[in-house]
């Protein structure tokens, strides 16, 4: 029976050690963006041409291509089930701008869909994220968006892939 319990007990130590390895760190919202998402005056953007140049650049960068790799709200994209290579992978959902933030939310497609939101500071000098990560799929306006940012719905990570 003692050996029988010391292995159980080293295979349940074992699985929780892979399980921990496995886990991404959770980034959270820091305070000074949280203050900007939260007291900004955002405008709605309906397009990404409505996007500040720097904005889809550093989109672009994140996305790690050349060309900025997402289509317009509502139009065709890599969905789960389509493969069509011209096709972009991404889609944008929402997104707004304050003047000197903008807050991005898109979803993901290929073998399985997901969605990421992205906190900008931007400047004609410069645009650079402040934070994202992952985020609750399909929610429906900007203001959904903005409140899943607040209340920690939207899951920061410091390596994600955009």
């Amino acid at each position: 029976m003692t050996l029988l319990r010391t292995l159980a007990v080293v295979l349940l130590g074992a699985g929780a050690i892979a399980a921990l390895g496995t886990q991404t760190s959770v980034t959270p919202l820091p305070d000074n963006v949280r203050a900007h998402v939260k007291d900004d005056r955002f405008q709605v953007v309906s397009t990404l041409r409505g996007l500040p140049l720097g904005v889809r650049d550093q989109l672009s960068s994140l996305f790690g291509g050349p060309y900025l790799d997402i289509a317009d709200p509502g139009a065709a994209f890599r969905a789960p089930g389509v493969s069509d290579p011209n096709l972009p992978s991404r889609r944008l959902a929402a997104a707004a701008c304050s003047m000197d933030h903008c807050i991005v939310y898109y979803e993901k497609g290929g073998s399985a869909q997901t969605w990421h939101a992205a906190v900008l500071h931007w400047t004609p000098e410069a645009t650079t994220l402040e934070w994202g990560g992952s985020a609750p799929g399909a929610l429906a306006t900007f203001e959904a968006v903005q409140n899943a940012i607040l209340t920690g719905a939207v899951k920061g990570a410091s390596a994600h892939s955009w």
